[in-house]
């Protein structure tokens, strides 16, 4: 949840982008024709207001968050939970009034923006033209970066906002590497040479498991990261305590919490943290003895490296339990930006 200071920064920020940086950078959100022009995509509340929607760079562009702005607020823009086969995409306000977000035609018409297919985590969002044409919805910064606006569900459970069942949060992603498939990555520690060293789960009597991101659905913009246990998917979680930096663990069934740790040839053992937040991103890495913070990746079989982050998407300081254990950020390998 943003702070009420914020929110007025913000309203104050948004004509003055190119000189003033002490808020969030904004992104334009856009549907892309196939000619290459694009439609603006506002959302329109009952009264017949017409709200700019706009992704909030904040330190970290892995996730950024979509929001609608009125008056130095900020809406959530959602997917909502619905029978319908394509489900709609609404700002909510906060109490619990959807305002529609559509893309603007160049004659004017309002073309509906909805939540249109689901590859596992994801929810691809698209405007929809004439004869179901399809466009896609991107963010794009004020120097031309890209990212995907998607609906993203991390949850095992419906959830709430505002008093409104939702199904996917609209947040902006990095558009995925072309991969060639491969279901399983291997999750490593960067050493400064450019060697790598495995990344383990370790239980209580000393046995090493292997930790791999997996490609849920065919999605490959945001990879589970598990630790495979005895043949079981193992969740893996930055924990909700008051470690600092906080605490990275797998979390077997019944509960019991297993370390993550960086191994050396020799036997070396780095702790693997998530060492500060940006945005809605936790940045994990292995610590080595002199302090030094190493990077942590997901490789694919054919040499792809995706960044291997914690990633929160509620407000509150705990993001879910899990097998009986509340964590604060899904541990996810995401496309580097």
């Amino acid at each position: 949840m943003r702070m009420p200071g914020r929110l007025i920064a913000l309203s104050l920020l948004l004509p003055l982008w190119a000189t003033a940086q002490t808020g969030p950078i904004i992104w334009n959100i856009k549907a892309v024709l196939p000619n290459g022009t694009t439609l603006d995509v506002k959302a329109f509340d009952r009264s017949g207001r017409v709200l700019d929607v706009k992704a909030l760079e904040e330190d970290d562009t892995h996730v950024m968050d979509v929001k609608a702005m009125d008056n130095g607020s900020l809406l959530p823009v959602k997917v909502i939970a619905s029978d319908e086969a394509m489900r709609p995409v609404k700002a909510i306000a906060t109490d619990g009034t959807l305002l529609d977000v559509k893309a603007i035609g160049p004659d004017g018409r309002r073309l509906d923006v909805k939540g249109v297919a689901r590859a596992g985590h994801l929810v691809h969002i698209k405007a929809i033209g004439d004869e179901w044409s399809l466009y896609a919805v991107k963010a794009i910064a004020p120097d031309g970066r890209m990212r995907d606006v998607k609906g993203l569900d991390l949850s095992d459970d419906g959830e709430r906002m505002n008093g409104v069942a939702i199904a996917a949060h609209v947040k902006a992603l990095p558009h995925p590497t072309d991969h060639d498939g491969d279901p399983v990555w291997n999750v490593k520690c960067v050493q400064p040479d450019g060697h790598l060293l495995g990344i383990k789960a370790i239980d209580a009597a000393g046995t090493m498991h292997d930790i791999k991101a997996l490609l849920a659905d065919g999605d490959a913009t945001m990879l589970d990261v598990r630790a495979l246990v005895n043949g079981r998917e193992v969740p893996v979680k930055v924990l909700a305590t008051q470690d600092t930096p906080m605490s990275v663990n797998a979390l077997l069934p019944d509960g019991t919490i297993l370390d993550v740790k960086a191994v050396a040839a020799d036997g070396t053992r780095l702790p693997v943290k998530a060492v500060r937040r940006l945005g809605n991103v936790f940045d994990i890495k292995a610590l080595a003895p002199d302090g030094r913070e190493l990077g942590v990746k997901a490789i694919s079989p054919h040499g792809l490296f995706y960044d291997v982050k914690g990633v929160k998407l509620n407000a509150t300081d705990v993001e879910g339990t899990v097998n009986g254990v509340a964590f604060r950020a899904h541990v996810k390998a995401l496309p580097q930006p």
